[in-house]
């Protein structure tokens, strides 16, 4: 008899690889119950945890659907990694548009604690889900996490990044900060996520730090303001 978990899960591959789209109605609790011979309380927990990971959303009808396509923090990622190897969720893929060198705006400066214009590595990235572009992410890393990590100055994605850096530096990840704001999108950004016209995006800034007191990435992910961003965090 399956648990609550394995009805969870079972839905979560349907949405996370397109077979169930954003918008479309699941069943009913009565026709869980009846499908999977579950009591209507683990049907309920089920429907749940789906709401709770921010997958679906109820109607004012009573009924569960599919929520729009959405962006997990990295909190989410780290957990998806750690469980499966595999930074990115079934359905997702993810495009090298830009490696390199720049010089570090002021963003990327102020939370790697360098001077605006010294030099970072970057992997500019766009993650798409069902072959839709969900965002768009740079990520910078200072001089240290590259010397530790050749590998992340080749076109190709490694699909965990951080967990390769912290481990080749001897510190595990500690914390994420991640800061969010709103701005009209520039002409590269739309171009990468198939916007067009004057649109909003949300921006997303995370500095992820090592136990050690390093930082290991600043990154700048960047999505559609119809996207939803999700986190859940206990309390």
């Amino acid at each position: 008899m399956a648990g609550y978990a394995d009805i969870a899960a079972h839905f979560r591959r349907q949405i996370e690889s397109g077979e169930l789209q954003p918008g479309d109605r699941l069943p009913t609790l009565r026709e869980v119950m009846q499908a999977h011979e579950v009591a209507q309380q683990t049907a309920s927990r089920a429907y749940k945890v789906l709401r709770s990971e921010g997958l679906t959303s109820a109607t004012t009808g009573g009924g569960t659907v599919v929520a729009q396509q959405g962006s997990n923090n990295i909190a989410a990622r780290v957990r998806q990694f750690a469980a499966t190897g595999r930074a990115l969720t079934e359905g997702e893929s993810s495009r090298i548009l830009e490696i390199g060198t720049v010089g570090a705006d002021d963003t990327v400066a102020t939370r790697l604690e360098i001077e605006p214009g010294t030099p970072v590595h970057v992997r500019r990235r766009v993650v798409s889900r069902g072959g839709v572009p969900v965002h768009l992410s740079s990520s910078y890393y200072p001089a240290y996490v590259i010397e530790a990590v050749p590998e992340l100055t080749e076109p190709v994605s490694t699909g965990g990044s951080r967990e390769l850096a912290a481990q080749r530096l001897g510190a595990g990840q500690e914390r994420v900060l991640e800061e969010v704001t709103s701005r009209l999108a520039t002409d590269p950004e739309k171009d990468a996520l198939g916007l067009t016209g004057s649109v909003i995006v949300t921006q997303v800034v995370r500095t992820v730090f090592l136990t050690d007191g390093r930082t290991v990435e600043v990154a700048v992910k960047v999505a559609s303001g119809s996207t939803v961003m999700r986190w859940s965090t206990p309390l």
